[in-house]
């Protein structure tokens, strides 16, 4: 089982990226979709999460407005479409899929992927 995580880069101030996460090795029907990020020096940290069987989704405060997550179950995919970033937004992001449905705890989470940095920068 694969989760590969995609579409990082460096962006400036108030720019855009969207992230992408590809499943492999099985597929993640009933499975919950989360984005993670890390910063240097800092604790990971969650970031979006969403259901599999309506879509709904939750954000962080900071993610909150700016970041919206979806995923196309037909290909097994996860992405995160990143708006308006700041330079706080930098950090490595991580894709992590749970069993147990949509969470905001790292601990919820059964595969992550290695992770695509992004850094927000002038």
């Amino acid at each position: 089982v694969q989760l590969q995580a995609s579409g990082g880069g460096l962006v400036q101030p108030g720019g855009s990226l969207r992230l992408s996460c590809a499943a492999s090795g099985r597929t993640f029907s009933g499975y919950g979709m989360g984005w993670f990020r890390q910063a240097p020096g800092k604790e990971r940290e969650f970031v979006a999460t969403i259901k599999w069987s309506d879509g709904s989704a939750a954000y962080s405060d900071s993610a909150k407005g700016r970041f919206t997550i979806s995923r196309d179950n037909a290909e097994n995919t996860v992405s995160l479409q990143m708006n308006s970033l700041k330079p706080e937004d930098t950090a490595v992001y991580y894709c992590a899929a749970s069993r147990r449905g949509s969470g905001y705890s790292e601990a919820w989470y059964d595969y992550w992927g290695q992770g695509t940095q992004v850094t927000v920068s002038s």
